[in-house]
C-alpha cells in the first residue's frame, strides 16, 4: 500500500498529549484521496499528530464500501517501501498485486497478504474488473532495527473463522481465542477481524504486555465502557488481562483489533519509508528517483511507476515512540 499524498509530511514518535488518564484513547480519521482524477479517498487512523504507533503497528488506512463505478476503484502504481511490512485485508471487492519479487497474487476477503519491504521492495495495487464494492484496510508494520534491512518477503494466509460467545474471529497475526496465527513477523503483533453479533458482549483475554488497538468498521460499539462509531480507533495502554467490547445495536459490528508490545526504537516515516534518521530517507528516496535494484521492478503493471514526492526543506528528526502512560488505581492486574 502506497502513501501518495503529494506533500507527505514526517511522522515523529512522540507521546500522545494531554488525555494521562483516560483508558480508552479515541483516534479519528483523516480523509486521504489515493489520487487520480476521480481519486478513491481512505480514512487515515495512523499516523496522527496524537498518535503514532500501536505496538509495531504505524499506519492504518480504512476504505469503502467504495463503488467503483463513481470513485474508479484502487489504482496505486509502482511505489517502493523500506524498513516495513505491509498487511493487506479486505472485507469486500479484491486487489491484484504485483512486486519485485515477481510476485503476482490477489487479495481477497478473508486472507492476509503480508509483504516484507525491508531493504527495499517494489509493488503495485489495482482493483480487479470483478470488483464492484471496494472495503477494507491497509496497515504497516515497522521493522525493529535488527530486521529493518531484511530482506524481500510475500506471505498469504486465509485463516478460518473462530466462535466466540457473541461474535466470531478471524486471527491473521499473533494469538488471539486459542489460535495462532503461522504468518512470520519480526516483532510479537496481533490482528484479527471481529464480528460481534447484534446486541452480544464479549470479553478476549489478551496479552497485558501489549498496547492495543480497536478500528470500528461497521457499527457502534463499546470498548471498556468507551463508546466508538465506526471509523474511529480505540488505542488501550498495556496492563490489559481483557477487553470487554459490546455491539448495543440491531445488527452486526466488525472491528479490526490490533496489537503489540511498545515499539521502543526511534523512527522516522515519510512517504513510503521508514528509517531512523533524515539521511536514511534522503538515501532511499535518490536510489528510487534512479531506478536502483534496491527496490527491483515490478512486472505487468500497464503504466509507469510511481515517483517520488519532494523532500521538505528541513531536517527530518526522529522520536521515540511513546511509554505507556500510568493508569492510577488500576494496579498489575
Amino acid at each position: 500500500m502506497s502513501n501518495v499524498e503529494l506533500k507527505p509530511t514526517e511522522t515523529r514518535c512522540g507521546p500522545a498529549p494531554g488525555d494521562e488518564g483516560a483508558r480508552v484513547e479515541v483516534l479519528t480519521a483523516r480523509s486521504v484521496p489515493l489520487g487520480g482524477p476521480r481519486a478513491m479517498t481512505v480514512r487515515r487512523t495512523l499516523p496522527q499528530r496524537a498518535r503514532t504507533l500501536i505496538g509495531a503497528w504505524c499506519f492504518a488506512d480504512h476504505y469503502g464500501p467504495d463503488d467503483v463505478a463513481e470513485s474508479g476503484g484502487m489504482d496505486v502504481a509502482p511505489h517502493p517501501h523500506t524498513g516495513l511490512q505491509t498487511v493487506s485485508w479486505l472485507f469486500s471487492g479484491e486487489i491484484e498485486h504485483r512486486d519485485s519479487m515477481g510476485n503476482h497474487a490477489f487479495v481477497r476477503p478473508g486472507e492476509l497478504n503480508l509483504m516484507t519491504g525491508g531493504y527495499g521492495i517494489s509493488h503495485s495495487e489495482v482493483s480487479t474488473d470483478r470488483t464492484t464494492l471496494l472495503h477494507g484496510v491497509q496497515l504497516w508494520v515497522a521493522l525493529p532495527e535488527t530486521h529493518r534491512n531484511a530482506p524481500r518477503d510475500f506471505q498469504h494466509h486465509a485463516p478460518e473463522p473462530v466462535a466466540l460467545d457473541g461474535g466470531q474471529a478471524r486471527v491473521f497475526l499473533g494469538t488471539l481465542a486459542g489460535v495462532t496465527s503461522p504468518v512470520r513477523t519480526h516483532t510479537p503483533l496481533l490482528g484479527a477481524e471481529l464480528v460481534l453479533d447484534a446486541g452480544a458482549s464479549v470479553t478476549l483475554a489478551v496479552d497485558p504486555e501489549f498496547e492495543h488497538g480497536l478500528l470500528v468498521d461497521q457499527g457502534a460499539v463499546r470498548v471498556a465502557g468507551q463508546p466508538l462509531a465506526a471509523s474511529e480507533l480505540g488505542f488501550l495502554d498495556t496492563g490489559e488481562r481483557e477487553l470487554t467490547l459490546a455491539n448495543e445495536a440491531d445488527a452486526p459490528a466488525r472491528l479490526i483489533l490490533l496489537g503489540g508490545p511498545p515499539f521502543g526504537e526511534e523512527i522516522v516515516m515519510w512517504w513510503n519509508f521508514i528509517g531512523r534518521d533524515h539521511a536514511d530517507i534522503v538515501r532511499a528516496r535518490e536510489e528510487w528517483e534512479r531506478a536502483s535494484e534496491r527496490f527491483g521492478a515490478v512486472e505487468g503493471y500497464p503504466g509507469e511507476r510511481l515517483p517520488a514526492p519532494a523532500l521538505p526543506n528541513a531536517t527530518i528528526t526522529p522520536r521515540r515512540n511513546p511509554a505507556p502512560r500510568p493508569h492510577p488505581g488500576r494496579g498489575d492486574r
